[in-house]
C-alpha cells in the first residue's frame, strides 16, 4: 500500500463533513439513548459492556492491521511511532479496559452500528496517515507542537478517565437511575468526561499537525459537545438541588 494524499485530503473533508452533520442534527434534540430516551427498553438492544467493546473494537484493530500489512521500516521516526501509539493506546483502553467496568444501559444496535462503522473509518484514516503518509523531522519530539500537544493529550485522557470513574461510583452493581455527579472537574462543568476527551484530541491533533487529526478533533466536539448541554439541561431539569455555578462543558465560560 502506498500513500495518496488525494484520499486523505477526501476522508478528512468528508470527516469535517459529518462533525457539521452531527452538529445540526444533534445541537437542539439529543441523540435518544441513554438519560435522553423517551420510551427505554431492551427490544434490538445489547448490553452496554458487549456494545462498548464491539463498538470500539475497529478502531484499535484497523490501524493495528495497516501496521502489519506495511514492510519496514515500520513508523519512522520515533515522533511518527509514538503518535501511532497514542492512539492505540486510546482505543485499547476504550475497547479493553473501559467496557468492562461501565455499569451504562442497554445499547441501541442501531447506535452501535453505526458508531462502529465510524471507528473503521477514522480508525483507517488515522492509521493510514500516520503509517504510510506521514513525514516528520527526526527531532519532531522536540517540537513544541508535539511537546504541547503531548501534554494536552494527556491532561485531557486523565480528565476522561478520572470523570468516567466518578460516574461509575454513582451506581452500585444493577443500578439504572441517574444522581448528580460530584468531585474532578465534575465541581464545575456537566460533562468533565467529554471536556476531557475533547481536550485529548486536540492535543493530539496540535502533536500530530495533520488535517485528519485536526478533523477527528472538530468532529469529537462537534458530537460530544452538544451531548454535554444536553445532560447539563437534564440536570437542572431533573434535579432541584443541581450546583447553578456548574457550566455545560467548558469551565467557567458554557
Amino acid at each position: 500500500m502506498q500513500c495518496f494524499p488525494s484520499l486523505v485530503l477526501a476522508l478528512s473533508s468528508l470527516l469535517g463533513a459529518l462533525a457539521l452533520l452531527q452538529l445540526s442534527l444533534y445541537l437542539r434534540v439529543p441523540s435518544r439513548y441513554g438519560k435522553h430516551e423517551e420510551r427505554p427498553c431492551r427490544r434490538g438492544r445489547l448490553p452496554a459492556r458487549c456494545a462498548w467493546f464491539l463498538q470500539e473494537l475497529p478502531a484499535f484493530l484497523v490501524p493495528a492491521l495497516l501496521l502489519a500489512l506495511r514492510g519496514p521500516p515500520r513508523l519512522e521516526p520515533l515522533g511518527c511511532r509514538l503518535l501511532c501509539c497514542l492512539f492505540c493506546w486510546h482505543y485499547f483502553y476504550r475497547t479493553f479496559i473501559y467496557p468492562f467496568f461501565t455499569r451504562g444501559r442497554p445499547f441501541p444496535l442501531q447506535l452501535l452500528f453505526f458508531g462502529m462503522l465510524f471507528c473503521i473509518y477514522n480508525g483507517f484514516l488515522q492509521g493510514y496517515y500516520l503509517i504510510y503518509c506521514a513525514e516528520y523531522p527526526n527531532d519532531w519530539c522536540t517540537d513544541i507542537r508535539f511537546t504541547s500537544g503531548l501534554l494536552l493529550f494527556l491532561l485531557g485522557m486523565g480528565i476522561n478517565i478520572h470523570s468516567d470513574l466518578l460516574l461509575r461510583q454513582l451506581r452500585k452493581p444493577g443500578e439504572v437511575t441517574y444522581k448528580i455527579p460530584q468531585g474532578g472537574l465534575f465541581t464545575y462543568v456537566s460533562g468533565a468526561n467529554y471536556f476531557g476527551e475533547i481536550v485529548e484530541w486536540f492535543g493530539f491533533a496540535i502533536a500530530t499537525w495533520s488535517l485528519p487529526a485536526f478533523a477527528f478533533a472538530f468532529f469529537t466536539l462537534c458530537c460530544i459537545g452538544p451531548r454535554a448541554y444536553h445532560h447539563h439541561r437534564y440536570y437542572l431539569k431533573t434535579f432541584t438541588d443541581y450546583p447553578k455555578s456548574r457550566k455545560a462543558l467548558i469551565p467557567f465560560v458554557f
